[in-house]
Formats: C-alpha cells, sequence, structure tokens
C-alpha cells in the first residue's frame, strides 16, 4: 500500500527534534512511500508574540529538502510544505509567507487563541472545567471559520485539535453544525481535510468527521502522523488508511506544487 505521511516536524520547528534526512531515514522504515515535510510557521508564537514573513527561514528548508530528496531518491518521496497558522488575520503576510519556491503543500491550522483573546498558545490555556473549554472551542471554531474562506491552505489542519488537552471534557459531536459548515466551505473551495493521527493516538476520534464528510460529498483526504520526533514517523497513518476506508473513501490526496493527486488506497 503506498503510504503517505503529509504532516511532520524537523529541527526547523521549534518543536522538532532532527533534520529532514533522519526524519526521512524513520518514515522508510515505517513503511511510508511518500512524505511531506510542513514545519510550523504561525502568525503568533507560543508567548502570542506577532510573527512576519520574514521570521520563518524558507532559504534553510530548501536547502536540507534538497538535500533529503537527493539522499532518498528512489525509496521516498519527499515534498516540501508549510503548517501555517492564522493565516487569515493578516493577508499581506501571508501572501508572502506562501509566495516561495518549491512550496508544495501547506497545512492551514489553528493553535492560538484569536487576537482578540490575545493570541496565546492554546496549549498553555486552562483545560480543566468543561466551561473553560467550551470558551476555548467556540474561540477556536471562530478562527477556523475565518480561515477556511481564504486560500491560505490546501488542507483544513487536525480539525479536532484543542480536544488533545480537553481531557474528554468536551465531545466534537457537540460543535457538529459548526464543523458541517467547515466541511462544507473545504468542498466548496476544493480543499482538503486532514486526519491528524496525533502520533497514533487519535485516529478512531475522525469517524465521525470522516463520515460527515463523506455524506457532504466530500472527496480530498491528506493523513498525517504530526511527527515531531523520529520515532514517531509514520505512527497511526495505516490505521488511518483503514478508517478511511471503512468510511466509505476509495483515495487519499498528495500534492506536488499546491496541485493534488488522488492516490487509491
Amino acid at each position: 500500500m503506498y503510504l503517505t505521511d503529509y504532516h511532520c516536524h524537523s529541527i526547523l520547528s521549534m518543536d522538532g527534534r532532527v533534520p529532514l534526512t533522519v526524519l526521512a531515514d524513520h518514515m522508510v522504515r515505517a513503511g511510508i512511500s511518500e512524505m511531506c515535510l510542513t514545519d510550523h510557521f504561525d502568525l503568533f508564537d507560543g508567548s502570542a508574540r506577532r510573527c512576519y514573513a520574514g521570521d520563518w527561514d524558507w532559504p534553510a528548508a530548501l536547502t536540507q529538502w534538497e538535500e533529503a530528496r537527493e539522499q532518498f531518491r528512489g525509496r521516498l518521496t519527499i515534498r516540501l510544505g508549510l503548517e501555517y497558522g492564522m493565516g487569515h488575520i493578516d493577508p499581506a503576510v501571508s501572501e508572502a509567507v506562501l509566495n516561495q519556491p518549491g512550496l508544495d503543500f501547506v497545512i492551514g491550522s489553528v493553535h492560538n487563541l484569536s487576537p482578540a483573546r490575545g493570541g496565546v498558545d492554546l496549549y498553555f490555556e486552562d483545560m480543566s472545567t468543561p466551561a473553560a473549554c467550551q470558551s476555548i472551542l467556540e474561540d477556536y471554531f471562530s478562527s477556523l471559520e475565518a480561515l477556511v474562506e481564504t486560500d491560505y491552505y490546501d488542507s483544513l489542519g487536525h480539525i479536532i485539535y484543542p480536544l488533545r488537552y480537553m481531557n474528554g471534557l468536551a465531545k466534537i459531536e457537540d460543535y457538529m453544525d459548526r464543523v458541517d459548515a467547515l466541511l462544507k466551505a473545504l468542498i466548496r473551495r476544493g480543499k482538503a481535510m486532514e486526519v491528524n493521527t496525533y502520533r497514533g493516538r487519535t485516529v478512531a476520534d475522525w469517524a465521525p468527521l470522516l463520515k460527515r464528510y463523506k455524506a457532504l460529498g466530500g472527496q480530498l483526504l491528506t493523513v498525517g502522523s504530526d511527527a515531531h520526533d523520529p520515532r514517531n514517523a509514520g505512527d497511526g497513518v495505516a490505521a488511518a488508511y483503514e478508517l478511511i476506508q471503512a468510511c466509505g473513501f476509495h483515495a487519499v490526496c498528495t500534492y506536488e506544487k499546491r496541485q493534488p493527486t488522488l492516490i487509491k488506497i
């Protein structure tokens, strides 16, 4: 089976562990046929500092991609992408960031509270009560709803992201009206939905979203392990493929120069 991991991070991410060549070696060992490196660039960092286009070292990204692509030629297809956070808050910066030579794929994501709420990384917020979780999710979905109407992404990343940290105090099923609106926008705009395995921990959690996306007519899916450590390369990808098939899909997407190709499962 042609397995793809389209969400992973190298040492160029603030929380990445190793260079791309090391990560790629672990992808090969995990049976991955094609990967896309998607290092982080968020318009707010974890402490809510505002970031700008010049803060992203694109030449370094190109250099390590070119080295890895040659080293693994014939063993692993390596695409160069970006996980771009909060792109909707500054169109001018987003146009500059995404106008890069060699960029194959962009995950659009939200890791932070909205500017009106201070822009702090969600990871550092209090999620110890249902009320706190609800407040965060209301803000989170509002940001996703703004992001999804832009062209600053190819696949909408980890829609269920904050639920990772909520210890069961909130359920995605309680927000399916808002999820439906996001999925309809993806379909209308020709964008993909990401199935993010969270290093193999949340594969089953995607079932309700996959079923709704299928029912609404969605076709474009990307799959990623969200590996930051090479030991997690490809974790959960094969299981995600099985779930995707069980929900009625027969293909996943790969990207080159931001154009999708359907790969039959």
